[in-house]
């Protein structure tokens, strides 16, 4: 089984590029996008074209922001979107497909703002969203994938000295947040199999920061400790363009 995560940073941009070129050679099982910036029609209008898949979709209340979409040939025993937390359940950030035999979470986790003026929230969005998936847990494993948003450790960003508690996704409050998670039996798939490859699944528009290749590992695949051996690749795909986050994908068998 092959899982695709992306930040698409605009479903209905992206659907204008080379999208579905990327989609048809990256041939994965189940595709999550985040931040498709669209309503539920908008998205099923841009990605009409992709058959095969059962679609889901999770947009936010406040149109062209946020949003999450799972598109799985497999059918799940069960699907849900949110956490069930009022606070958290309004901007289309989290969906969960149930399988056989295991979980699968797509995650879109709130940016802490430019002046950290939401850094409070994320800390608290990062404490319920623990406690969610442990719930899910105690059922079955649990495959989270998504933009977590942090740079957990300064090998995850080039430039880690001058974003220090200073930018949105690499404070201490963020990294606590991510180090509960791995303390809490789960594992970071790409570093475990790769603990000092420097690779990078985000780049800012400005500055010219993909081309230098100044970016940060936000995007992950957070698994179940007891998954750990099943899983056959785990890769950053920085070869495919059309959004400021790269497609990241896992291979897994189940």
């Amino acid at each position: 089984m092959k899982i695709v995560s992306w930040n698409v940073n605009g479903i209905r941009a992206i659907v204008k590029k080379d999208f579905f070129e990327t989609i048809k050679e990256l041939n994965a099982d189940i595709l999550c996008f985040q931040e498709t910036k669209a309503q539920d029609n908008e998205v099923e209008k841009a990605l009409s074209q992709l058959k095969g898949y059962n679609h889901y979709y999770n947009s936010a209340e406040k149109k062209g922001y946020s949003g999450t979409v799972i598109l799985s040939k497999i059918q799940p025993v069960s699907f849900a979107n949110d956490m069930a937390i009022t606070k958290h359940d309004a901007e289309g950030r989290l969906q969960c497909a149930e399988y056989e035999s295991f979980y699968l979470v797509n995650v879109y986790v709130p940016n802490s703002g430019q002046h950290l003026d939401r850094l409070d929230y994320r800390k608290q969005w990062d404490l319920d969203f623990l406690e969610y998936v442990k719930q899910l847990e105690s059922t079955k494993p649990v495959i989270i994938c998504g933009d977590f948003n942090v740079a957990h450790n300064a090998i995850d960003l080039k430039n880690d000295k001058s974003n220090y508690n200073k930018t949105a996704g690499y404070t201490q409050v963020e990294i606590d947040g991510m180090d509960n998670f791995l303390n809490a039996g789960f594992l970071d798939a790409f570093r475990y199999f790769y603990p000092k490859e420097i690779a990078y699944t985000f780049w800012s528009y400005r500055f010219n920061s993909r081309a230098k290749n100044a970016g940060w590992r936000i995007d992950y695949f957070i698994v179940s400790n007891s998954l750990i051996t099943k899983i056959k690749s785990v890769d950053i795909n920085s070869q495919y363009f059309g959004s400021d986050h790269c497609p990241i994908s896992l291979e897994i068998n189940l």
